[in-house]
């Protein structure tokens, strides 16, 4: 596909620590051609320690619409934002910002729309459904925050971290999202529960252990995760074996591809999906 750039092409960038896994720079450049859109999307690889500092610099860059925040990056992203989404602000992160009117950024948090969509997709339910969470971070968050707006009635948290996990329980509680639900801290195990939701990156490298115990997994279980790369993680030919009906990563990120578009393209799409 021959992509239109030139002097007037405004740019997205994706930024993140790592960065090689990530699939947005292509397939977000195409979606913005496809949409008549002169725009594209770039990987940038930015530490922590550089995010601040660095996100203040494309605000001075004119030509920069917005960003995208993937790991580490979607909790500061939240921070250096003048204005967020309910939900964002709720969670405390974000994994999309875009240039305002008031020349600062405006954050919102899309992962957890579209990992619930695609376990819809592939036959979840969510409302009065239990639920078990591996990762407590940015993508954990905005699922828990996804799964509780529909009325799930039971959801268990696991993460490495359980200070991190007593955090989201609090903010959740604090958004009044938490009335009609069960929220605890669990341990990886399946048992029990209608949807498996993988938010950690584990499965992203070859050497990394499964985030739940596998031979806990039934054939009834959706089972999702929110790793791109490989696109078949060992978590998902685990539940494929297992007969789970299941949603990966790519098909996650298909939907929140659909959603970013319309936050950075359209200022009625991005108060529709807010």
């Amino acid at each position: 596909m021959v992509w239109n750039i030139d002097g007037k092409t405004s740019i997205y960038p994706i930024i993140g620590d790592p960065i090689v896994q990530v699939k947005s720079p292509a397939g977000m450049t195409e979606a913005f051609q496809a949409r008549g859109a002169n725009a594209i999307c770039i990987p940038a690889h930015v530490v922590p320690d550089d995010f601040a500092g660095f996100t203040r610099a494309l605000l001075t860059m004119r030509n920069v619409g917005g960003f995208i925040a993937t790991i580490p990056h979607k909790f500061t992203t939240a921070e250096i934002c003048r204005s967020l989404s309910r939900r964002s602000r709720i969670l405390g992160a974000a994994n999309v910002a875009r240039r305002a009117r008031d020349g600062g950024w405006h954050g919102d948090m899309l992962d957890g729309a579209a990992f619930l969509q695609a376990q819809r997709n592939a036959g979840a339910e969510p409302a009065g459904a239990s639920a078990l969470l591996i990762g407590a971070g940015g993508a954990g968050s905005a699922i828990a925050c996804a799964l509780l707006e529909p009325g799930i009635a039971d959801l268990g948290i696991c993460d490495s971290d359980e200070g991190r996990v007593t955090r989201l329980i609090d903010r959740l509680a604090q958004g009044g999202l938490a009335a009609r639900a069960r929220l605890h801290r669990a341990p990886a195990d399946p048992e029990g529960y209608a949807m498996i939701c993988n938010a950690s990156p584990a499965g992203m490298r070859p050497d990394d252990p499964y985030p739940v115990r596998v031979d806990g997994l039934r054939a009834d279980m959706v089972v999702g995760d929110v790793v791109t790369q490989p696109a078949l993680t060992p978590l998902i030919a685990a539940a494929r074996q297992k007969g789970c009906s299941t949603a990966t990563g790519t098909q996650m990120y298909e939907v929140v591809q659909r959603l970013m578009l319309e936050f950075f393209l359209s200022d009625e799409g991005a108060r529709r999906i807010t």
